[in-house]
């Protein structure tokens, strides 16, 4: 395998990314549990799509991100990626932990929060960036919002 190039090393590149990838986490319908841009590469923690296979999601977001940043490059995404199914709460945090540490162990921060391109914030804060995450944050700030929630709360005399 040959290296990857840095296409990830400059903030605009890295807000498409964000930006396109959301897009695409709301017209796949998929839940985006973590993730980190590193300067050559990315990590994805994420359930399968409901409306495609996964196969065919990573494929869209490669071909739409190729477009907005490829420029005059030969290629911008090596044509395989690396899959692992995670079965278990243990391996999720594990891999999770792995995401948002790898800016550490690569050197390019001392601290996971000094990384702005990865799910360490929201997880730390529970403040929302340009992708929804899940969490449990966010799934208490949707059960708060859903007017199921609202009815009881209203029937219970809540404002």
């Amino acid at each position: 395998m040959f290296p990857s190039p840095p296409y990830l090393n400059h903030d605009p590149a890295r807000i498409v990314f964000e930006e396109t990838l959301e897009k695409l986490r709301q017209r796949h319908q998929f839940f985006l549990f973590g993730y980190v841009l590193m300067p050559e590469h990315v990590h994805l923690l994420l359930s399968e799509p409901k409306l495609q296979p996964l196969a065919t999601t990573l494929s869209v977001f490669k071909g739409e991100t190729s477009k907005k940043l490829q420029a005059t490059r030969p290629y911008f995404w090596q044509t395989r990626y690396y899959d692992f199914n995670v079965l278990t709460h243990k391996k999720h945090v594990e891999k999770l932990r792995y995401i948002h540490r790898n800016p550490v162990e690569r050197g390019l921060v001392e601290n996971p929060d000094e990384w702005p391109w990865s799910s360490f914030h929201h997880y730390l804060t529970g403040e929302q960036g340009r992708i929804e995450i899940e969490s449990e944050w966010t799934w208490n700030r949707r059960e708060r919002s859903s007017p199921t929630h609202r009815d009881r709360a209203a029937m219970n005399g809540a404002p």
